[in-house]
């Protein structure tokens, strides 16, 4: 099977667990992005680590996950606060872990775990509160927001094919990914804002057309440094992918390098003007 069928038809696949899990009930909404939280972690840590401080590593991962599932008792279910004091405890180990069992040659070990929980567990943690609506789970909004990410990456990636691979194109930022172009970048910006207007108007944005196309610029934007974020962190390390979970497309920290971004600011951005 060729590489392009195969990114096709996983690609599809994708986008349809993702809905499904988006829009359709809390527990598998639970279940499918305690999965990518799961392994965007294992991958980073991996990367990152290159195989030390494995129990500072697993410590980070569970700390991750019992914020996630923490959170989601406490706003799907309203169980007690008190809950939240789990991955606390979790998260105070990780020091407890590298005196008694790091290397004490490599402090900034410690630093990646602690990174990783701010990058990527922490938005996921928080993104039960972004798909209930009192006490109604409605997941419309998180995947609005999901299709603007999706969007300006198809945007990007059109324009910046047709516009942005010529000797005398201007990149974006080329000593991150030599790639990627500014025309790729108005190429997603714009599509982003045509998506945010349609959105409105089909009634998934339940806010002002104003508001709208400033989330929707405010992701697209959001979803190129999450992208560049990455790459340079991958630049770093010498690799190409963060891993190799999803076939065609690399590993599951390389799908989600936008959003880990854009959406989190968009959320800022909503919960600033009283709007989520």
């Amino acid at each position: 099977m060729s590489n392009l069928l195969t990114r096709t038809l996983v690609g599809i696949v994708f986008l349809a667990v993702m809905v499904f899990g988006l829009i359709w009930d809390r527990m598998i909404f639970g279940c499918l992005f305690l999965i990518i939280l799961y392994f965007c972690l294992k991958e980073y840590y991996e990367i990152s680590l290159g195989g030390r401080f494995k129990l500072g590593s697993k410590l980070g991962i569970l700390t991750g996950a019992a914020a996630f599932v923490a959170v989601a008792c406490v706003r799907f279910w309203d169980m007690d606060t008190a809950l939240l004091l789990i991955p606390l405890g979790f998260l105070l180990l990780i020091p407890v872990a590298a005196v008694l069992f790091g290397d004490k040659d490599n402090y900034s070990d410690v630093e990646v775990i602690y990174g990783g929980l701010l990058y990527i567990a922490l938005p996921i943690s928080l993104s039960p509160f972004v798909v209930m609506d009192g006490p109604v789970f409605d997941g419309w909004l998180l995947l609005s927001l999901f299709i603007l990410v999706w969007v300006s990456d198809v945007g990007a990636y059109c324009l910046g094919t047709l516009f942005g691979q010529k000797p005398d194109s201007a990149k974006l930022a080329p000593e991150i990914s030599p790639h990627k172009s500014w025309w790729g970048f108005w190429g997603g910006v714009a599509l982003s804002l045509v998506a945010a207007f349609v959105l409105n108007r089909l009634g998934w944005f339940a806010f002002s057309v104003w508001h709208s196309l400033a989330v929707g610029l405010i992701v697209s934007m959001g979803g190129v440094c999450g992208d560049l974020f990455e790459s340079l962190w991958k630049r770093h390390f010498h690799v190409k992918d963060s891993g190799s979970i999803i076939p065609g497309h690399g590993g599951m920290l390389d799908r989600f390098d936008s959003s880990l971004v854009a959406i989190p600011l968009a959320c800022v951005y909503l919960a600033a003007f009283g709007l989520l």
